[in-house]
């Protein structure tokens, strides 16, 4: 093959890692890649903002398991594309960015559109690179989607100079990914899974608690599996959600600071956590020091880094989540199913006692809870959800029922606020025969409202139920139980903007729904809806609080179930 750019190469290694959809915006230091992009095998999105186009390339990501990508140029470019960086890291999603650079002449002098990508980057990336020979471009490209989507997925970026884009060089096809130094142990240790077995089999109140790391896996199957023959209640953190059906007998729900009162307590009063695929994050466990206090715990993980960081396990077991639940179930084999009776009446009647509930009343405010069973109820059996953060993800990741993996998509390490409507924008452009639903607030929705031209100008139809109540309602709500009612600039205004002719604006389709009685139409016409992206707006009751609920720092075994435990 004769001399090609080393843009040419870069735009051939991503078609060589078949590369379906990149989400980007072009600059001065990448925009040699843009010109042979326009040829390219694959799919470009133009994003608005380079936010915008990481957390498109999550969503992607989260959506049909590929690895994301997002390309953005120099300086202010790569800084934008941290946010997304850190909350792909964070959530192990698998992205590569691409980033262009000033020419290596100057680099380090304060050349225009500068900035130190790679140190800026490095704590928020899997790993970074930073390309200085137009020959290295392929090989560099094919390591970064290796590490992207093995181990521990996460992302990678790869900085490359706009002289070295320039350059001309011949094309070589990359060799095998080698990498000294980097082998994710995947297959656990036999050993470990006997000792993970006996202390199942002699355990009185055990929990499968499990976590994304499930997901990412593809170990749905097996931990369905490994529930109906062990009989133990199975847990699913935030990002976890949709690991095992909702409808499965076993499935207790979400834990932790606002998950539901039977989960959180089961952990607490556990006599052995089976936890598979989780971190043993602060929104789970409260104190630390006081969580789970009766539990043995066994910690599966394939990052070795996360078992014993928080709770020191009695059995750590690293490896992939799929191949040790299917170890598992090859070593419990024809084992009888463990007599529990006497737990599960204990669980049975904490879930009786202590359901969720909201009161919606006809002539009311609309409660946000109300919309969503609404929402959930008529949208399609595989509709993929979406949500940004605060109380709007607490109450659909609550009323929501997930039968099946990645189809719940959220910002739950970092917390992103702005993260739904690119993010689903994402997630539609990887699956575009399913329905996507963005559940959003007023506040995470102001944050990233300009990709909505992109879902327009793209004809990417996505669908944005945005709960207005006028506020930061999680702060709010922080404010009004624990900074006696002084509510600091937590208030967004009712009226500002207004949000059906805003989506107009940016052609789509707007709604609003005020009263209970609007609320089913709005929702049929958002759903019937499919040539455009709609936004329905909810105004909803600005003092409905998230319960039931665990104080910042306390201890799982005080939860409010409402106003009146406080």
């Amino acid at each position: 093959m004769g001399m090609i750019t080393g843009a040419e190469i870069l735009i051939k290694a991503l078609e060589y890692q078949e590369v379906e959809t990149a989400f980007g915006i072009p600059g001065g230091a990448i925009l040699p890649a843009y010109d042979p992009l326009i040829d390219a095998g694959f799919r470009h999105i133009l994003a608005r903002h380079e936010q915008g186009a990481g957390h498109m390339a999550e969503g992607y990501a989260w959506a049909t398991g590929k690895v994301g990508v997002a390309i953005a140029t120099s300086g202010p470019g790569a800084t934008n594309l941290v946010t997304p960086l850190a909350d792909a890291l964070m959530d192990s999603v698998p992205i590569v960015a691409i980033t262009g650079q000033v020419p290596t002449h100057a680099v380090g002098n304060d050349a225009f559109q500068e900035a130190h990508t790679t140190g800026i980057t490095m704590p928020a990336t899997k790993h970074n690179y930073f390309v200085t020979h137009a020959e290295e471009i392929a090989q560099t490209v094919a390591e970064a989607f290796h590490l992207a989507s093995t181990g521990r997925p996460g992302p990678v970026l790869v900085d490359i100079p706009k002289d070295v884009l320039n350059a001309r060089v011949p094309w070589r096809d990359p060799e095998p990914v080698a990498m000294p130094g980097y082998r994710p142990t995947t297959s656990p240790h036999p050993r470990r899974i006997r000792e993970a077995i006996r202390l199942i089999e002699s355990a009185e109140r055990p929990v499968l608690y499990v976590g994304g790391g499930i997901i990412k896996a593809g170990g749905s199957e097996a931990l369905a599996a490994f529930a109906r023959m062990t009989n133990m209640p199975v847990i699913t953190t935030l990002m976890g959600r949709g690991a095992i059906s909702d409808h499965n007998p076993n499935t207790l729900g979400m834990p932790g600071m606002h998950g539901l009162y039977a989960a959180t307590t089961a952990m607490q009063k556990a006599d052995l956590l089976v936890a598979i695929g989780v971190r043993f994050d602060d929104r789970v466990t409260g104190d630390p020091d006081a969580f789970a206090p009766f539990a043995k715990v066994i910690h599966a993980d394939i990052d070795p880094a996360e078992i014993g960081k928080v709770r020191a396990p009695e059995v750590p077991i690293v490896g992939d989540a799929r191949l040790i639940l299917e170890a598992m179930c090859e070593r419990w084999g024809d084992t009888p199913t463990p007599e529990l009776e006497k737990w599960w009446t204990t669980i049975r009647t904490w879930q009786e006692r202590h359901p969720l509930r909201f009161d919606q009343q006809v002539d009311g405010p609309l409660k946000p809870q109300h919309v969503i069973s609404r929402l959930r109820d008529r949208a399609d059996d595989d509709a993929i959800v979406v949500s940004g953060v605060g109380q709007h993800q607490m109450w659909a990741s609550q009323y929501w029922r997930f039968d099946q993996p990645r189809h719940w998509i959220n910002s739950g390490g970092l917390g992103t606020m702005g993260f739904a409507v690119p993010a689903a924008i994402g997630a539609k452009a990887g699956m575009p025969d399913q329905q996507v639903i963005a559940v959003d607030g007023d506040g995470c929705f102001q944050m990233t409202v300009q990709e909505l031209i992109t879902a327009a100008y793209e004809r990417i139809p996505i669908k944005v139920a945005l709960f207005n109540n006028a506020a930061h309602g999680m702060v709010r709500q922080w404010q009004r139980l624990f900074y006696n009612e002084r509510f600091s600039a937590s208030d967004l205004g009712q009226q500002l903007p207004d949000y059906p002719k805003l989506a107009e604006s940016m052609g789509c389709a707007g709604l609003r729904a005020t009263r209970v009685d609007e609320v089913d139409h709005v929702i049929e016409t958002m759903l019937e809806i499919d040539d455009r992206p709609v936004v329905a707006e909810f105004v909803v009751d600005r003092d409905e609080m998230v319960f039931p609920m665990v104080p910042a720092g306390g201890s799982n075994d005080i939860v409010l179930n409402g106003p009146e435990d406080l």
